[in-house]
């Protein structure tokens, strides 16, 4: 199968979508790893037998995301709560139908040793509990504001380009929308408008750290390999399996996933790792540095609406595509996509999951 990308503003040409078949996970321990025991020539799958008896989060529909709290079984009694363990191994790091910069690293396959997960992003529940416990100031609220997406208007758009994006005086991850918004409703939600030091000091809090780029992909592709990874996210039925844009962006979302904006996390079916929202909802924060083929920000250069004078930090990975990601715009709904952010810009569309390493 043939993919063809164009850039900005450009309709990219997908040829054919094909359905992705997305397998539905029992709760009990036994079908999850009967669902995942094998992939791709009869490997053993890195969801291994550490997760046995775990009291692993049980999401993947809307009733049960709607449900959720935002905090895991055992939150801070279990320094591993809410994380699920992955063996390692070797993978195709990056994709071949993509844009330039996700070509595949040396040609070949790529180790990544074992290594906890978590099994969602890290929620507004949860990072309120990581403030409350330290008194932590975040970025957003250090720098008065954040960039926050909107539905331009037909004059807006006529007035600049990226007319989606505002600075938002008063943004920050405890106040989304700006001044006077909170998060209630929200705690089940990705926390967004965090930086990247900001994603790190949580994650060190809790003694963990950000993925390595080809960590969160191979956990992002959960043992698979093909053209399929590079599809529009469907299941069998058809139906987005995923929160990303359906309709004509930045002004037209036919809601077709159920979801405008950011979703609770774990709506949408795990995959064979027993990870949720790895494609959409929230772009996440990586700790690696963006290096290789630069691509014009698909996803609208945040940067550019930021505060004049404004110093550019270095731009960081990021992975697995937004609410925002379309097929006829940013087209990074995908585990190979990725994507640059300033590492100190808060926005409203990046959330992160953390890892921690096993012992070498």
């Amino acid at each position: 199968m043939t993919v063809r990308f164009r850039l900005k503003r450009a309709t990219a040409l997908y040829g054919t979508y094909a359905a992705i078949a997305v397998a539905a996970f029992a709760a009990a321990f036994t079908a999850a790893m009967a669902a995942s025991a094998a992939f791709g020539s009869g490997k053993t799958s890195a969801f291994d037998d550490l997760n046995r008896s775990r009291p692993l989060v049980s999401l993947g529909s809307e009733s049960q995301c709607e449900r959720y709290g935002g905090l895991p079984a055992r939150w801070r009694d279990d320094p591993r709560a809410g994380m699920v363990h992955l063996r390692g191994g070797d993978f195709v790091f990056g994709s071949k139908l993509g844009y330039e910069d996700e070509r595949p690293a040396g040609g070949g396959k790529t180790h990544v040793a074992g290594f906890w997960i978590d099994q969602t992003d890290v929620t507004n529940a949860q990072f309120a509990a990581f403030v409350k416990a330290t008194g932590y100031v975040s970025d957003s609220e250090r720098q008065g504001g954040a960039v926050v997406f909107h539905t331009p208007t037909r004059d807006e758009m006529n007035a600049r380009d990226l007319a989606w994006w505002t600075w938002v005086k008063g943004a920050a991850w405890n106040h989304p929308s700006g001044p006077g918004s909170t998060l209630d409703g929200r705690l089940n939600q990705p926390v967004t408008m965090v930086t990247q030091a900001d994603a790190l000091a949580y994650a060190h809090w809790l003694g963990r750290d950000l993925p390595t780029e080809a960590e969160w992909e191979f956990a992002g592709k959960a043992g698979h390999e093909g053209a399929d990874l590079d599809t529009a996210p469907r299941d069998e039925h058809g139906k987005p399996s995923a929160n990303y844009w359906q309709g004509v962006f930045p002004v037209l979302n036919t809601n077709e996933d159920g979801h405008v904006g950011l979703a609770p996390v774990g709506c949408y079916a795990a995959n064979d790792f027993r990870l949720y929202d790895m494609i959409g909802n929230a772009w996440e924060w990586t700790r690696d540095v963006y290096t290789g083929p630069h691509q014009s920000h698909t996803n609208g250069d945040t940067a550019a609406v930021a505060p004049l004078g404004r110093k550019h930090d270095t731009p960081m990975v990021i992975k697995g595509g937004s609410f925002l990601c379309s097929r006829d715009y940013c087209v990074r709904y995908r585990a190979a996509s990725r994507e640059q952010q300033e590492a100190d810009l808060p926005a409203s569309h990046i959330g992160f999951r953390t890892v921690s390493r096993d012992a070498s």
